[in-house]
């Protein structure tokens, strides 16, 4: 473990360096890809669908506080109440946190009043708990139409990798399948509702770390990509990944 600190810690003083006050934004590019520029330390966001639940999300918490390590939780409404101490942990802890609807379901399609009562709903609970924030909305299951997007009211943050690793819950292939796939730039797709997820999502992390990668929330992958977020707008991965 000494490793993984010693390796976060790095990512931390990169992200300091890269992520410092009065940098400018600009707009996001069409195709939201650029090449790797040489020396660049390659950045993952590694994120959580359809949580919080205390058995998994609490251990998995825990993992990533060892390791100095930020992800990003997409929380489903209804899971919200019961689960507010675990909410505020993620947040002091420097987790970026978003919602993932109401009762996760498909968004396109639904008038306005059944559209705000999945995402407004979800983000009047997190301010309930948290405070003000801006909350970005993950659409379940990706799918994102255009009154989708008019009414987001924030990025819509879909993803580059994702394992599946809800299908077989099988540790060994779900950490194969992202250590094959991640690169500079990728946001990762997990769900900390499983305790294989858990499991694997931490030998994601040690790995990635020892390959010289620094994780960040997305939000913080935008920032030192220098990409404005913009209201409505599907990003899946950043620039610098491999298409």
């Amino acid at each position: 473990m000494k490793f993984r600190r010693t390796a976060a810690a790095v990512c931390a003083l990169t992200l300091i360096a890269v992520l410092g006050p009065g940098e400018e934004t600009r707009p996001a590019d069409a195709d939201l890809e650029l090449e790797l520029e040489v020396g660049r330390t390659p950045l993952v966001a590694l994120t959580f669908d359809d949580g919080p639940r205390k058995s998994t999300t609490g251990p998995l918490l825990d993992g990533l506080a060892l390791r100095e390590v930020p992800a990003t939780f997409f929380l489903v409404g209804d899971r919200v109440p019961g689960n507010e101490e675990l909410i505020c942990r993620m947040a002091a802890e420097g987790h970026q946190i978003g919602v993932h609807t109401y009762g996760h379901v498909i968004l396109s399609g639904l008038s306005r009043e059944e559209f705000d009562a999945q995402v407004g709903r979800s983000r009047e609970l997190l301010e309930r708990v948290l405070g003000e924030g801006e909350f970005w909305l993950r659409p379940p299951y990706g799918i994102v139409d255009g009154q989708t997007a008019l009414w987001a009211q924030s990025p819509l943050i879909l993803w580059s990798v994702d394992p599946e690793d809800w299908r077989d819950q099988d540790v060994e292939r779900i950490v194969s399948q992202v250590l094959a796939h991640a690169g500079d730039g990728d946001i990762i797709l997990m769900h900390d509702i499983y305790p294989s997820s858990v499991e694997a999502a931490l030998e994601v992390v040690d790995a990635l770390l020892e390959r010289g990668f620094c994780f960040v929330t997305v939000e913080q992958l935008m920032a030192e990509r220098q990409i404005q977020p913009e209201p409505g707008r599907v990003y899946r991965t950043l620039p610098g990944a491999e298409s």
